[in-house]
This record gives structure tokens, C-alpha cells and sequence, in this order.
């Protein structure tokens, strides 16, 4: 049985940072790409960030470009988003996704492509 799951969420006013957790069970962490999505309210779920099952190859939306860095660490099965200089137009809900296609040649950083979610953590960024 696969398990997606995030923590690390929270409120926090802008400029200030948080650091996003994903643990995944039940698949072969390190075969595959993992992602961030996120969901704000009234808008479409649209990608964060992505990254190869080696961790070298990794795509950042272009608004947080500079901003987040994505990492992951296939010997704790984990994948983590660091959240810097955070603004009020970062608020959503963020999702892990799992056992996902990037990297190696296809760069595109889509949900379709992931097979397994999270359910969510919300993270609220106030001016």
C-alpha cells in the first residue's frame, strides 16, 4: 500500500520561510521523479516544482524561481521544499506528488505524470 504524505505547513507573514516534508512508503522511492503542486482557492492546481529520481534535474516555476529549492533524500525516502522570501500570492494548499516521469530528457513538470498524492498541507502567507 502506498502512503504520500506532507507535513510542515503553516502560517507565516511574508518574507518568511518554510520548509515543506514528504514521506512516501509502499513504491521505490528512488525510481522515480517527485513533485510540489500546489492549490490555491478558485484557481487550478499548478506545479511548484519537480525533481528527477537523482535529485540533479529539477524545474521551478517561474514565480518561485530563486525562491524555493527542492531537494530529496532517497535513503530516507523523503522529498522537502524550502520556502524562502514567501508572499501572500504563495498561499494554497501543497501537495507531494509520487512515482512520477521528469527529468532524463522530459522536462515537463505535470501532474498528470505523477501517480500518487498527498493529502495536502496548507500553507498561509499573510502581508
Amino acid at each position: 500500500q502506498v502512503e504520500v504524505s506532507e507535513s510542515g505547513g503553516g502560517l507565516v507573514t511574508a518574507g518568511g520561510s518554510l520548509r515543506l516534508s514528504c514521506t512516501a512508503s509502499g513504491l521505490t522511492f528512488d525510481d522515480y521523479a517527485m513533485g510540489w503542486f500546489r492549490q490555491a482557492p478558485g484557481k487550478e492546481r499548478e506545479a511548484v516544482s519537480c525533481i528527477g529520481w537523482s535529485g540533479d534535474e529539477t524545474y521551478y516555476r517561474d514565480s518561485v524561481k530563486g525562491r524555493f529549492t527542492v531537494s530529496r533524500d532517497n535513503a530516507k525516502k523523503r522529498l522537502y521544499l524550502q520556502m524562502d522570501n514567501l508572499q501572500p500570492e504563495d498561499t494554497a494548499v501543497y501537495y507531494c506528488a509520487a512515482e512520477g516521469y521528469f527529468g532524463v530528457g522530459y522536462y515537463r513538470c505535470d501532474d498528470s505524470d505523477f501517480k500518487y498524492w498527498g493529502q495536502g498541507t496548507q500553507v498561509t502567507v499573510s502581508s
